[in-house]
């Protein structure tokens, strides 16, 4: 069972995330996608949804896709979330199938930190560890690639990130397009962003 692990803060989750996820589904033969939203983040200060309203929020941007799940095991043990942490407890959880192969997905930013993470190679000895690049160069956006790194895997260029729907939405610009239309109505109804 090869199971993608995609966290992020998701502040908000918009459809690049979706896009990236389809694209690591497909190119490496993954059976779920599960979609974990980080509590807190050690190297990342400002976000500025609540956990409650970015699960919600990637629950929506999930949606009914059979492919990808959302997995609230970093929020609900709250605090700064660590992966080391969440991939020991995912693989407990699954201890019993002999065939579990993690595979966590990082975008080129997330990577290019990932020697400051807590226990890094740890990290790479629970899961195989892809990047992936929305670059069309094979990888160019990484000046340095980790040696933990198993692969690049690049994925379509959307230009689309969540500061800038946060910018929009601050300003009263539409974000239909950048969200799907269920987590545009929930950004609206829960006045997020404003």
């Amino acid at each position: 069972m090869r199971i993608g692990i995609f966290g992020g803060t998701f502040d908000p989750p918009h459809t690049g995330h979706l896009l990236a996820a389809n694209d690591a589904y497909e190119a490496l033969g993954l059976e779920r996608v599960l979609f974990v939203p980080a509590a807190g983040q050690p190297l990342k200060s400002a976000i500025v949804a609540s956990p409650t309203d970015r699960l919600a929020m990637v629950e929506l941007l999930v949606g009914d896709d059979q492919r990808f799940g959302v997995d609230p095991i970093e929020i609900e043990r709250g605090g700064l979330s660590f992966t080391v942490d969440t991939l020991r407890a995912l693989r407990d959880r699954w201890k019993s199938d002999a065939t579990l192969a993690l595979v966590l997905l990082l975008g080129a930013d997330a990577a290019a930190t990932l020697p400051q993470w807590r226990e890094p190679a740890e990290v790479a000895s629970l899961a195989e560890i892809v990047v992936l690049s929305r670059s069309l160069t094979g990888g160019a956006e990484l000046p340095s690639v980790p040696p933990a790194i198993a692969k690049v895997l690049d994925t379509r260029r959307v230009d689309v990130s969540s500061t800038e729907i946060r910018a929009r939405v601050r300003v009263g610009r539409s974000i239909r397009g950048f969200v799907p239309e269920p987590v545009a109505a929930y950004i609206e109804g829960r006045r997020l962003y404003r």
